[in-house]
Parts: C-alpha cells; structure tokens; sequence
C-alpha cells in the first residue's frame, strides 16, 4: 500500500512535467542550503572523533562495532569514490525533501535528539518526521531496491547497516513511532516508502544488550560461513554470510582463511567475485564456526 505522501509527490512530478507546476525559489534555496552543508561536511571536516556508539551505528553487529571501537586501523580502506557515493546520498535526499514540500507533505525537518540506552545516552539527528512518525531517506542501488527494500521485515532480516536499530533510537528520542524508509533508486529515479515492520520493544531490548556487552569488550563472530550452493546443490565451499561480505573488518577478521577471488564454479564468461573461507574445501564445520583466536591476537 502506498504512502499518501508517496501518492502527492507522483502527482506533483506529473504536473511538473505538463507545465501545472514548477518549484518555488524557497525550495530551491532549501535544497542548495541542504547540498552546501552535505559538501562542507564530507569534504572540510575531520574524522577524528573518538568511537561511540551512536544512533546510525548502533544497530549494526556486535563483532564489527569490537573492531570499530578497539581496532578501527584494521578496516579496510574506502574506495576513492566514497566520498562521491555519500554525496550522491545527501543530494538525493535534499532534491527529495523538497519535492516532499512542493508536493503539499507536512513534515518536520531533522533535530539532533538523544535517549539512553543500555546505560548509555545515544544520539544521532534524523531526517524528518510525517505523520507524527520519523522517517529516515535512503539512496539505494538498483540491486538493493528490487531486492532488499521489499518490506520492513525483509530489512529487519538483512540488515548489515543497522538501518531498524537507528530509526527505532530516533523513535524513542523524539517520543514517537518509527514510521519508515523513503527509498530513492539513484539509478532510474524510482522511489518508494517501506513501512517500518519490527517489534519496537524487542529492537530495544536487543540494542540494550549490544551497550552492555560491548562494555565487557570481548570479542567473538557474529556470523558464521555458509556453505556455497550452485543449481540447489551444495560445491563444498564456504562463503561469506552476507553480514560479513559488507563489513569493513572482514579481512581482519577471517584473516588467511578468506579469499577474494572470481566464483570457481560460475560458467558465466564474466564470473561474480565471491568471498570464500579457507581454501582447503574439506575444513570441518566446528573449525569454521570457532572464536576467532590466532589471526586476531596476531593483530592485538
């Protein structure tokens, strides 16, 4: 079902293009205010903050916060084209908050807001807040918006950015409930909004843990390998899960037992990089799953 909002922005876009409707000089100044703060802010600023845990990391897993607040130095480096993905994000959701505005939605703009959690006060600054719910905006690739962002329990299920844990913070923050995801296509310009499925109590409950159990600092994996399948049938290779593929510790974590390498059993001319663990295929089960022990001291 469709957002109303969703359902007046359509319609302002469609009169747009018929000549019915054009953007007021105020929105514009808006989105180009919004743009200006984003550029200064990924490109003047240092990153020199210390870890905490905050509204936009503290949904994400256990073992991959370890790494950012004892052993950041061992994250893989970003692309040289970060910088410009993350602007991409921002533009995107400037341009979209204006047609949100032109198109007659009534909401309120970000807030920086803070709750406790676990003990701990967690901040963070939302995107906006429609229909008395917050709302977060999302710039999403094409693969990720036909196959990710279908519902908020599919979300709730492959979560590796900690996208439910940050919206449910907001909610608790700001007194209200969380509302959902405005998700742009950056590729075609589709868009859509994926209502916000999870147990609020129960994504509490889970996010107190993560604060205490960080506290204890000791570490252990989260995820363990999957066993690789081709055609329904398993190759006798382990893989990556896919919480791990998009960690920037990875390497640091599986160390010599994981290996980047074209798919080995792809027939496809062009074959898929995959992220496989030990190349030894006959490692047992309970080798796989243990602790990580000598690649991580090594590294301590």
């Amino acid at each position: 079902m469709e957002h109303p909002a969703e359902l007046l922005v359509h319609a302002y876009l469609s009169d747009v293009r018929k000549g019915k409707a054009s953007m007021s000089d105020e929105t514009i100044t808006g989105i180009v205010k919004h743009v200006e703060a984003a550029v200064r802010r990924q490109f003047q600023t240092k990153n020199t903050r210390n870890f905490r845990l905050r509204a936009s990391n503290i949904g994400r897993s256990l073992c991959q916060l370890w790494f950012q607040k004892n052993k950041p130095e061992l994250a893989s480096p970003p692309a040289s084209h970060f910088l410009l993905r993350m602007m991409i994000g921002d533009i995107t959701e400037a341009v979209f908050k204006g047609l949100l505005k032109e198109a007659g939605a009534k909401f309120e703009e970000p807030e920086k807001v803070e709750t406790e959690i676990g003990g701990e006060v967690i901040s963070g600054e939302y995107d906006l807040i429609l229909d008395n719910k917050v709302d977060d905006i999302k710039s999403a690739s094409p693969w990720s918006y036909r196959n990710k962002w279908l519902d908020g329990k599919n979300i709730e299920k492959h979560d590796s950015f900690g996208y439910v844990g940050q919206l449910q913070t907001y909610a608790k923050a700001k007194g209200v409930k969380a509302g959902g995801w405005w998700v742009i296509n950056h590729s075609s310009g589709e868009f859509k909004y994926i209502s916000y499925a999870s147990d609020p109590d129960e994504v509490m409950t889970k996010l107190a843990k993560t604060v205490t159990t960080l506290k204890e600092n000791t570490f252990s994996r989260c995820f363990k390998p999957i066993k690789e399948m081709f055609r329904g049938t398993p190759t006798g290779n382990y893989i990556l899960d896919t919480e791990c593929k998009f960690c920037n510790f990875k390497h640091a974590c599986w160390g010599e037992q994981l290996s980047e390498e074209p798919s080995r059993v792809s027939k496809a001319k062009d074959k898929p990089t995959v992220f496989y663990i030990d190349k030894d295929a006959n490692t047992h089960d309970a080798q796989l799953n243990s602790v990580v022990t000598k690649n991580l001291d090594a590294k301590i």
